[in-house]
């Protein structure tokens, strides 16, 4: 009888260990899959996944899910690479007044705002972003917390502090000033021992041609890209000549077009192609522009009630609800309605030109939160460029992943890609909106979000 009783604990034993034990794999089972590389959407689809890793894509019945795998049902769903953010400003969530928030924040970004605004990105499907312009040491700081999972939020590249002729005052700490070539040469370089990703060049067209050109050769010699504000023609022009990688916005205030000069210089640019060492890019930054006056008149409609208090203390929220309470009445803004006009045909002759557009938003500046800007410069794309949704996609997964150099890695759902994954309810193919509402958000093989709430056990309390 004893020995019947130790048999009959030890196979519950065995069923219990069998129901807890983790399962081997997940398995994406049902939906529409875009896998970033353009072609026709997956119908049906089957996603292993193994770790951290993408193992198998194909079509149900094509693909065999093995034993003791997690099936996890995505019928009636888009599923699609996680998003990037190609300009983010992480130390920024959307307070209008520059000044205020630089005297009064510094000592709160690397433990309040910059997490809270990587958990809005990632709740909003981006699974990367680019930070272009904050402190070296609070960038480095969240960069490495964020690859730890000691903070939850995209996988982060960074630029670290703004590189240009002479830092605004008050802004010392997340801009750098140079004043001779071998300044430039020495803060490049202190940039790219500490671990930088990538090399922001602003006012290029304010530093003699010796200065500029240090930056972007010192950059380039540490395997860094180079990205540089397009705010006026100098700056282009001279980018240009320079071998800038990536060019930011649309600028050029109130002209109506770029100058023909320009448009040559980017065909003649673009005609190079892998002989010049690749495509040229391009993240014009426009949908705030865009925008601006349908916020302004109707800013309910724009601002999402909730998103963007998410990791913020009470008294932040307070301070940034006083400061966009009259979004008419922001001097930042009030050249943007009449901006407005110029957009499309900036962006058409970009397009035009050949340059590899990019999504990025300049997320976090005023009333720009994390939680919604990258959605919205998607429709933009899709909406008002009439830029097919597909290559919309690919313009906020495959070619940042390619410009970045990490194709390999990210930007795409196949066989050894990390397995960042986000789904929409919907065909998102008919309908770009539905990236408003992500329902699923996987990074890494882990599910941050789903079915359209936060999964709050993975993201660590601060």
């Amino acid at each position: 009888m004893r020995k019947a009783i130790l048999f009959c604990l030890f196979i519950t034993m065995i069923l219990l260990n069998t129901l807890m034990a983790e399962p081997v794999g997940k398995a994406l089972v049902g939906g529409q899959l875009i896998d970033g590389y353009g072609a026709k959407p997956i119908a049906d689809s089957v996603v292993l996944i193994e770790g951290e890793r993408v193992v198998a894509v194909g079509r149900r019945g094509g693909v065999d899910i093995p034993e003791g795998y997690q099936r996890i049902s995505m019928e009636g769903r888009t599923i699609l690479p996680g998003l990037w953010e190609m300009h983010a400003h992480l130390m920024l969530v959307g307070h209008t007044d520059y000044e205020h928030w630089d005297r009064e924040y510094p000592h709160r970004l690397a433990d309040e705002i910059m997490p809270a605004a990587a958990e809005q990105l990632l709740l909003a499907g981006v699974t990367t972003a680019r930070d272009l312009g904050a402190s070296l040491e609070d960038s480095i700081s969240v960069k490495e917390r964020l690859k730890s999972g000691e903070l939850a939020g995209p996988r982060l590249f960074v630029s670290g502090p703004f590189i240009q002729p002479e830092p605004y005052p008050g802004t010392e700490r997340f801009r750098w000033g140079v004043d001779s070539p071998a300044d430039a040469r020495r803060k490049v370089s202190r940039l790219a021992k500490a671990g930088v990703d990538v090399i922001k060049l602003v006012d290029q067209d304010l530093m003699s041609l010796e200065e500029a050109r240090a930056v972007v050769d010192t950059a380039h010699a540490h395997g860094l890209p180079v990205v540089a504000h397009a705010h006026r023609p100098d700056e282009i022009r001279l980018g240009l000549e320079l071998g800038v990688d990536n060019f930011e916005h649309t600028g050029l205030a109130l002209a109506p077009e770029y100058p023909d000069d320009i448009i040559r210089q980017l065909r003649e640019r673009t005609a190079t192609g892998r002989v010049h060492g690749g495509p040229l890019y391009w993240t014009p930054t426009v949908e705030g522009i865009w925008n601006y006056a349908s916020l302004r008149d109707d800013p309910e409609a724009f601002m999402h009630p909730d998103c963007w208090k998410r990791g913020l203390k009470a008294d932040t929220i307070a301070d940034i609800e006083a400061s966009i309470q009259h979004p008419d009445r922001l001097d930042y803004y009030q050249l943007h309605p009449l901006r407005q006009r110029t957009v499309k045909r900036k962006v058409s002759q970009l397009r035009e030109s050949g340059v590899i557009l990019l999504v990025g938003t300049d997320s976090g500046i005023p009333l720009k939160f994390h939680c919604e800007s990258t959605w919205n410069e998607m429709a933009f794309f899709v909406e008002v460029m009439d830029i097919p949704i597909m290559e919309t996609i690919q313009a906020a997964s495959y070619w940042p992943a390619r410009m970045m150099g990490v194709l390999d890695q990210w930007g795409t759902i196949a066989p050894g890609q990390y397995a960042d994954i986000i789904a929409v309810d919907g065909d998102l193919m008919d309908n770009i909106r539905l990236l408003q509402d992500v329902e699923w958000v996987m990074k890494g093989g882990i599910v941050y979000k789903r079915d359209g709430e936060p999964v709050e056990a993975r993201f660590p309390a601060r």
